[in-house]
């Protein structure tokens, strides 16, 4: 891997909150990068900086050191739509739109016509089984199958990474490991890097590689040595 096909890059960066007496230090100076292709698990116990880190890689937040670059991508402008997509723990549907129009909602704020960016919703939902609930309302149906659909509104952008927060947080856990099922077949669709924070350690383990964050400073590496440790 070269330089210039890195998907995003951390180079001591770090974030705390607030300042003086009162400040938090949320993550540490650290330093990470994401290849074509990864398949990163991101662990560690609530409050350990795991959204911290990929709300930095997103670009949606700054670091309050260091820096974050996306090589392969550009600079923060051109992340969305489409390059870097964010899957949060809650799927976050629009409760008077309907599944597509959930899914096609991102492309058509961003100039796309609508008749595209509906073909591109229909395509992502089918390509995960999805077409089903294509007009059905988010009260419709269930937390699992609405962040599936979080997961079909991030493919149709045909993102480059997929940055996926906590998504099982709050599923069971046959609906954990369908989503989970979802995003790798989405990744691969897509060609993508998948990055996954979670403290579900049967999560982390369907990933290549383990991340550990503890106290806001990260260790990486493969699954054989996360799982050793």
């Amino acid at each position: 891997m070269t330089g210039k096909d890195v998907l995003v890059r951390c180079s001591s960066a770090g974030r705390t909150y607030g300042s003086g007496a009162a400040s938090t230090v949320a993550l540490e100076p650290t330093d990470c990068a994401v290849a074509p292709g990864a398949r990163i698990g991101v662990v560690g116990p609530s409050g350990s900086g795991k959204s911290t880190l990929l709300h930095l890689m997103a670009g949606l937040d700054d670091p309050t050191v260091g820096t974050v670059e996306w090589p392969a991508i550009g600079d923060r402008q051109a992340l969305r739509p489409g390059p870097v997509t964010v899957i949060f723990q809650g799927p976050s549907l629009l409760a008077p739109l309907t599944v597509e129009e959930n899914v096609a909602l991102p492309l058509i704020l961003a100039g796309r016509k609508d008749a595209a960016a509906h073909a591109a919703a229909r395509g992502a939902l089918g390509t995960l089984d999805l077409l089903e609930l294509a007009d059905k309302l988010p009260e419709e149906i269930s937390g699992g199958q609405a962040q599936r659909v979080a997961v079909a509104r991030a493919l149709a952008g045909s993102p480059r990474l997929i940055l996926a927060d906590e998504p099982t947080g709050q599923l069971d856990h046959a609906n954990a490991s369908a989503v989970v099922d979802v995003l790798l077949a989405a990744a691969t669709h897509a060609g993508a890097a998948l990055v996954v924070s979670t403290h579900d350690p049967e999560v982390a383990q369907r990933l290549s590689d383990v991340w550990e964050l503890h106290g806001g400073r990260l260790t990486t590496g493969h699954q054989e040595d996360a799982w050793s440790r």
